[in-house]
Order: structure tokens, then sequence, then C-alpha cells
């Protein structure tokens, strides 16, 4: 028996689907890949941009509030075009990845053009918003971070030590450009403990790429042939030591009587936050550095509880 099929080649009885309808979804789809590829998870870190402000206890200039917003903003959009380009970059490595490979560049859901067209959209967006406040400072530091990161993509992050000083030095330009667009002056202890962390972070996303890769770590990122999870570890340790011995100097040389007995008692969460995080980054290498640092209870304690003993100092 012959079934007739109507226009759209459905069966007779059936409403045909309309052949526009294929399209918004291809662009849903499009849409999906795009914004995975900005990775929204990691929006939170632009929030750095607030670290200046609230060391120094703060706003800066009037409005001082908005213009971090507006920072934050551009940071993020500079973060999403260099994602963008990583991706293009490292799509043939990703393809090979276990887990990477999904990405929407490798698996071709994001075409190669499209991805290089919006990360040079992005970087406009990110530049036109800080020159639109008035802030040239602002845009200088986050064209040098975009120039810092495509240079960490294209070259540097196959030489060891320095891949990890150029991933650290993108959290620390985001704190500098906070403190560019409130016109608040970062204090050379606030640099110094910034620049630990952020250093501290990546190594942590070293040690916990090579526990989880082991030998294959090598072929997806070349630059771990020169690493091993001992030096890792001593090397994060020796950051954790060196950034609570800078913070409590920090709080010691902060004005007397109580407010210096806050912010030395806020030096106590700080020190838990950080062993908790050596603790986990050795015991659940599997999970990423950001939701070791979000997602567990402890840290997020930890966090809080330093929250409101700086505050209360300020």
């Amino acid at each position: 028996m012959t079934i007739r099929l109507g226009a759209a080649g459905a069966p007779p009885g059936r409403p045909s689907r309309p052949a526009g309808l294929a399209r918004p979804s291809a662009r849903t789809h499009w849409l999906g890949a795009a914004v995975e590829t900005s990775r929204p998870r990691q929006w939170p870190k632009n929030l750095l941009v607030f670290a200046a402000p609230l060391a120094g206890a703060s706003l800066g200039r009037d409005e001082g509030l908005g213009y971090a917003l507006v920072a934050a903003a551009a940071f993020t959009a500079a973060s999403a075009a260099v994602y963008f380009v990583n991706d293009v970059a490292d799509a043939d490595r990703d393809r090979r990845h276990p887990h990477k490979r999904s990405r929407a560049v490798a698996s071709g859901r994001l075409p190669v053009p499209h991805a290089l067209a919006l990360a040079a959209l992005a970087v406009a967006a990110a530049e036109a918003t800080s020159l639109a406040i008035g802030e040239p400072r602002l845009a200088a530091l986050i064209a040098a971070y975009v120039a810092f990161s495509c240079l960490y993509t294209l070259a540097l992050k196959h030489v060891p030590v320095i891949e990890l000083v150029f991933v650290a030095a993108g959290f620390v330009l985001r704190a500098l450009g906070g403190a560019a667009a409130t016109h608040v002056v970062p204090s050379a202890w606030f640099l110094v403990v910034c620049s630990l962390g952020a250093l501290m972070v990546a190594i942590a996303k070293r040690f916990t790429e090579l526990a989880v890769l082991g030998a294959d770590a090598t072929r997806h990122r070349p630059v771990m042939r020169w690493y091993t999870p001992a030096v890792l570890r001593l090397g994060q340790r020796m950051a954790t030591i060196v950034m609570i011995a800078a913070y409590v100097l920090w709080a010691a040389g902060e004005h007397g009587g109580w407010m210096r007995g806050l912010h030395l008692a806020s030096a106590v969460p700080v020190a838990a936050a950080l062993v908790r995080f050596d603790w986990l980054t050795t015991h659940m290498p599997g999970k990423p550095v950001e939701d070791l640092i979000a997602r567990d209870g402890s840290m997020i304690c930890c966090q809080l509880v330093w929250l409101v003993l700086f505050v209360a100092g300020l």
C-alpha cells in the first residue's frame, strides 16, 4: 500500500511543518554554542574588579559602584573574546581530549570564522564601553589583558612557569581594572596578596589537570611534561604560605585598635579556606578549581566569615 505524502513529506492527515520553523531552531543552536564558548561559568571571575574598592574600603569616585559594574561587564566581554580565540587555537587538540572534544568549536557546532568574528566584536564592545565612560586606563588594561591572553594562547602556554605567571596576570589585571574604573589606588600589600592568590589558583589548575589526565596530560597540554605532581603541590603550598604571611602583614599595618584586631582575626578564615582548598585539590582533583572555590560548603563558610570580619573592620 502506498502512502501519499504532503508537500512537506508528512503523511496525509498530519499537519505539515512549515519550512521556516527549521531556521529559528538552527539559530537557537548557534546562539547556544556561542554562549557556551564564552564560558558563563567563568564570568564570576570578573567580580575581581571589586577587590581593590573592597580592600580600600572605598568605592572611590562618585557613583563608583556603577563604574565598577561597567568594568566587570567590559572584562566579561574581553574574557569571552579570549575564550573564542583559545578554542579556535586549541580545536585540533581539544578533539583528542576526553572532555574538551564536546566544545562548540572543536565539535563544529560553532564555525571557526564565526568564533573569530565574535571575538573581534567582544573586544570592540569592551573597549568602546571603557572609552564611553571616559576611562582610557581601563581600556588600556583591557587591551593588555587581551594581548597577554592571546600571547599566552598562541605561544607562551608552552613555556613552563611563564605560562603560570601569565594565567595569574589575568586575575591581577581584572583587579587593577576595577581600581582604575573607581579611581581607588591599590596598596602594595593588596597587589602582593592578589598576585599570590592568582598564582596559587593557576598552579592548582595544572595539578588537577595532571592528576586527572595522568600520562595523557602531556598530549593535551605539552607544557605539562615539565611539571610533576610533587613540584606543583610544593609550588601551591609555598604560594599559600607566602600569601597568608602577606595578608597578616597587611592586617598588622592597618589602623590600631579594634579595627586592626578584626583584620588580624580575618586572617584565620583566610588561612582555613586556603588549607581547605589545598585538601580539595588533593582529594577531589576531578572537579574544576572554580567549583572547589565556589561550591564547597566549608569554603563558602570560610569566605562568609572572612567577609563579615573584613567588612566589620573597615
